[in-house]
């Protein structure tokens, strides 16, 4: 497996892995059809970064660094096909966001899942990510549980 940073020819699959994934759970909300409707104008173009695991040239695996306020990062749109569920693509995919995070200069990377969600929960808090109070509204009506990840930079 090969985690590569975004690239146009794959802004579909970003889209089908996310559409898959939220419809088998839950159903695409205006928020989630902003963002999968052009991934790179509502993620790459902004500041943010979309991260894809490669099977040979198949992406099979997807994540998203969206820009937040300040120097915060949302880690958002995570998705792995279900043929290659189980394979820890979700740790590399997460591992690859917050790398990528800490070189933007990054204050701390921050979620939104849902309580249902246990095994993304378990991998979220495997990856350095705690739960902290909801912040209200968030864009999601799913949206049920946030966690951070900050990242502590030493005083100059």
């Amino acid at each position: 497996m090969e985690v590569v940073s975004f690239q146009p020819e794959l802004a579909a699959a970003f889209t089908a892995l996310n559409r898959a994934w939220i419809e088998q759970h839950f159903h695409i909300e205006a928020a989630d059809l902003k963002i999968l409707a052009d991934p790179k104008a509502s993620i790459v173009d902004l500041g943010g970064q979309i991260f894809f695991a490669l099977d040979g040239d198949t992406p099979v695996g997807t994540v998203a660094a969206i820009k937040g306020p300040g120097h915060r990062f949302e880690l958002a749109k995570m998705a792995v096909a279900p043929s290659h569920r189980g394979r820890g693509l979700g740790a590399l995919l997460g591992e690859a966001v917050i790398a990528w995070a800490k070189e933007q200069g990054a204050e701390a990377l921050f979620l939104l899942t849902n309580s249902s969600l246990t095994g993304a929960i378990r991998l979220y808090e495997r990856l350095g990510f705690v739960q902290r109070p909801l912040p209200a509204p968030t864009d999601y009506a799913r949206a049920d549980v946030y966690m951070e990840l900050p990242f502590y930079r030493r005083l100059s």
